[in-house]
């Protein structure tokens, strides 16, 4: 389980541009439960993964894994259980290594360093499969730099990757919205089987409101730090696209656009 407990996040105090973000907020997130967050920019989305994560540090508040407290846990430490993926294709890659080379060093995570090769050859068969599952035809491309791939290709590489070894959260950064509508058909639905097939808690921030309607089984919209419509199970189910519009609507005139 998963819970931020009393958050509160300022940026840039003591300037003019001083901004609260998060006063005092709290989200708890159960063991497998895929949570789809949707809301406006600026409403704190990806500042709540980036907690979560321990990219950005937060000023009040806690974070808690499975009931430890891992509000000072460096970020680093904390993937050791968390998979990301990023909106820009390349950052959950290496470019200027191969495909077998980036599978390899995925699948080294949370091992050790020692002087050894830094592929095992005998991964790499292994490696061919779980690509071809993907229907890109990535197997064939072993011995290409990453960076030669389409972003498609690159972002199914990321997301294969990120969950290659045990994990127990998946961060998703709209990690489709860099992708033609074709392509990030392709990417979600290898996220919803990967999802369903490892069991895994999953936080998916998205701008594409039917992907939110469609994936996962809780949905949350934010507005200014705050969590303005929460529903799971099968009120969420039952939600429609205007729902979503019509709370879009709603905070609009609120903030009198």
């Amino acid at each position: 389980m998963l819970e931020l407990k009393n958050v509160s996040k300022v940026y840039s105090p003591g300037t003019v541009n001083e901004h609260m973000l998060f006063r005092h907020f709290d989200l708890t997130v159960p063991d497998g439960q895929f949570i789809s967050v949707v809301g406006s920019n600026g409403s704190g989305k990806t500042s709540m993964l980036n907690l979560i994560c321990g990219s950005i540090p937060l000023d009040e508040g806690q974070i808690i894994v499975n009931g430890q407290d891992i509000t000072r846990m460096k970020e680093h430490k904390r993937y050791r259980t968390i998979g990301r993926v990023y909106q820009n294709p390349a950052m959950g890659t290496c470019g200027n290594m191969t495909l077998l080379e980036n599978m390899a060093m995925a699948d080294n995570k949370n091992r050790p360093y020692n002087i050894t090769r830094g592929v095992d050859r005998r991964r790499a068969d292994t490696y061919r499969e779980m690509l071809a599952e993907l229907g890109l035809g990535l197997e064939d491309k072993m011995n290409v730099p990453v960076g030669s791939l389409s972003g498609g290709q690159r972002q199914a590489v990321a997301l294969l990757m990120s969950t290659l070894t045990p994990i127990e959260f998946l961060i998703l950064d709209e990690h489709t919205a860099a992708l033609d509508p074709k392509t990030a058909e392709i990417i979600m639905q290898l996220t919803g089987r990967i999802v369903a097939e490892k069991k895994l808690t999953t936080l998916m921030v998205t701008h594409n409101l039917r992907y939110a309607l469609e994936y996962g089984d809780r949905l949350l919209m934010m507005h200014e730090g705050r969590i303005v419509m929460d529903h799971a199970g099968a009120e969420k189910q039952a939600l429609k696209l205007d729902d979503i519009l019509g709370k879009f609507n709603e905070i609009s005139i609120e903030c009198g656009n």
